[in-house]
């Protein structure tokens, strides 16, 4: 081989190799989320290896915000400080209502801790979604999450322009409040939340004599009493009646484009 290609075969495999003194990848903090909600959001934002565990309410159908198939990719924790000692996260990230108690021991073993409450609006859950994004230290998927939960939005909107009365039966027999995220998803999607003008408000009981003596246009049904699934409902000609899935009613971050392509189906069959 004459010098000058060997010369050059060299060189190049030298830059390949980056040289034995390169820095490493710089690699964003590991994480444990031991609340459903930030679960959502970190799945969609951490790096591959980075979340080292999920809340155990993410792997409970009825409790998850999650997709079975995305929650299976992690491991789960109870929450307890032994399990998340035994996984040595750099960060845990949990909701507001963690106990004092274990928010110390946790500070006390070297663990940051970062607590989020529950987002009251979309605006709520993107500002959430940008904070994850930067402590897992890839902003640039926050930003992408965000423009699928705006197109997944603007794709649920009316295009009557209109509202619909609406009222959210949650389980227990509760009605969703003005302040909530999902009556934001309600407005956004083509529908009025009833339960203020009944002079309700959140986590109110309404009973189903209340719902048959004033039947709304739409009743979502997401719970699972009693009267929720009485026969006279169905008789109700001037109701139009769906199912709303609990998962998706109290997290953001993702859940949020599933929850509005649901409103949008019933929309469109309600009109």
């Amino acid at each position: 081989m004459k010098p000058l290609i060997v010369a050059s075969v060299l060189l190049l495999a030298a830059c390949a190799g980056g040289g034995a003194g390169a820095p490493p990848p710089e690699r964003g903090p590991t994480i444990v989320s031991l609340n459903p909600c930030t679960d959502a959001i970190l799945a969609e934002v951490a790096a591959p290896g980075q979340l080292l565990a999920i809340s155990h309410y993410s792997k409970d159908p009825r409790a998850s915000s999650m997709e079975a198939a995305v929650a299976a990719r992690f491991e789960a924790t109870g929450g307890t400080v032994e399990e998340v000692l035994a996984l040595d996260p750099d960060v845990v990230v949990a909701g507001s209502f963690l106990a004092p108690a274990t928010r110390a021991a946790l500070a006390e073993l070297g663990m940051e801790v970062v607590t989020f409450d529950i987002a009251a609006d979309v605006a709520a859950s993107k500002e959430q979604i940008r904070d994850l994004a930067a402590l897992a230290g890839d902003t640039p998927a926050g930003a992408r999450l965000i423009a699928r939960i705006d197109a997944a939005l603007a794709a649920a909107a009316p295009a009557d322009g209109e509202s619909v009365a609406t009222l959210l039966w949650q389980p227990g027999g509760i009605v969703a409040g003005e302040q909530t995220l999902v009556s934001d998803l309600l407005v956004r999607t083509g529908f009025a939340n009833a339960a203020p003008a009944r002079g309700l408000s959140q986590a109110d009981y309404i009973a189903l004599e209340d719902v048959v003596a004033a039947p709304p246009e739409v009743l979502l049904i997401a719970g699972g009493e009693l009267g929720q699934s009485h026969p006279v409902l169905g008789r109700l000609g001037d109701m139009h009646r769906a199912r709303f899935d609990t998962s998706l009613l109290y997290c953001g971050g993702p859940t949020i484009i599933r929850a509005a392509e649901r409103l949008a189906a019933i929309r469109a069959a309600a009109s």
